[in-house]
């Protein structure tokens, strides 16, 4: 069975939007021959250059065989499409009769435009999900997701997770076996789970003194990790630690603390069939109280809730044809 996979591109679009799932699947398509067939799609055919000014050689949209995916690819030219009643046709009528409909990126935009995502779960690029979400009220953003699934609309973050989520594709439509040798291939991780934050508070906050410390204090989440003993390893004063770690990570010693612990829990709880008391007492929150309180300053929502988002998140293998 050969799937045809469409990427909708648009004049001043991110180039590793497209070429990073086109990459993907056209190794996959290697490992197991005439798995797919690939079109690039624009709204007039030619070259269209992305905003690196590198040009991809596209077909019109409006001569395209029916599709079995359609990827719509991200950039700094969304906004042109995601007003483009052509565009928008072609994504609502592809979604009608597509197995798959997903974006990488703001191409999250054009999906919505359509009313495609009116509530479902979505993610996008974390630096635009304010401004999504007050666009988009109706879709039901996630937007610290690596990539969400939703029934036959999938939605992935920045860029390079554009290749996590079709990877993820890849894993439902051949196996997992072809997706982890796609992955090789491409030198990536095989391969981050949907439910995986985008962002990291170790690296936010490092970049200076205390970057040992830091880390030693990630692999140490169980001690208390009070004031005076990360002071005391840090070999200098309570206050003078506490106002230099201010200054130079931008949180206070408790905060950063909670931050690291917060990001750890939430991989657990992932990752692990671990109950709640277990991650919190892993993590150094003690008690699931403490730790759902921290949930809700960090992501405005209780570990469980987290839980059940990640876990849906996950491709669903069973239905793939």
């Amino acid at each position: 069975m050969t799937r045809d996979i469409g990427f909708l591109i648009f004049p001043q679009f991110q180039l590793l939007d497209a070429a990073g799932p086109i990459a993907a699947f056209e190794i996959a398509g290697r490992l197991v021959p005439g798995a797919y067939r690939l079109h690039v799609l624009a709204r007039a055919p030619g070259a269209v250059a992305s905003s690196s000014g590198v040009a991809m050689t596209a077909q019109a949209f409006d001569a395209a065989a029916p599709l079995d995916t359609l990827i719509v690819s991200g950039g700094e030219g969304t906004r042109s499409p995601a007003i483009c009643a052509a565009t928008l046709d072609f994504a609502r009528a592809t979604f009608r009769t597509a197995r798959r409909t997903a974006s990488v990126c703001s191409g999250a935009y054009v999906l919505a435009a359509a009313g495609l995502l009116d509530g479902r779960r979505a993610t996008t690029h974390w630096r635009r999900s304010q401004d999504f979400q007050r666009r988009y009220p109706a879709v039901r953003l996630e937007p610290d997701r690596i990539f969400v699934q939703d029934g036959p609309l999938w939605s992935s973050a920045g860029i390079t997770a554009g290749i996590d989520m079709a990877l993820a594709m890849i894993g439902a439509d051949l196996g997992e076996e072809v997706a982890r040798r796609t992955a090789q291939q491409l030198v990536v991780y095989h391969r981050r789970p949907g439910g995986q934050s985008q962002f990291s508070a170790l690296l936010e906050m490092r970049g200076g003194r205390f970057d040992d410390l830091l880390a030693w204090a990630r692999e140490n989440l169980a001690l208390p990790l009070t004031v005076d003993q990360l002071a005391e390893r840090a070999a200098m004063s309570p206050r003078n630690f506490a106002r230099l770690f201010a200054v130079e990570t931008g949180a206070t010693p408790a905060k950063a603390i909670e931050r690291l612990r917060v990001e750890a829990a939430r991989a657990l709880l992932d990752s692990q069939p671990l109950q709640v008391e277990d991650v919190a007492l892993e993590t150094g929150f003690g008690d699931p109280e403490r730790m759902r309180r921290a949930f809700l300053r960090a992501f405005g929502q209780p570990p469980q809730a987290l839980r059940r988002a990640a876990r849906a998140s996950q491709p669903n293998v069973a239905s793939a044809p």
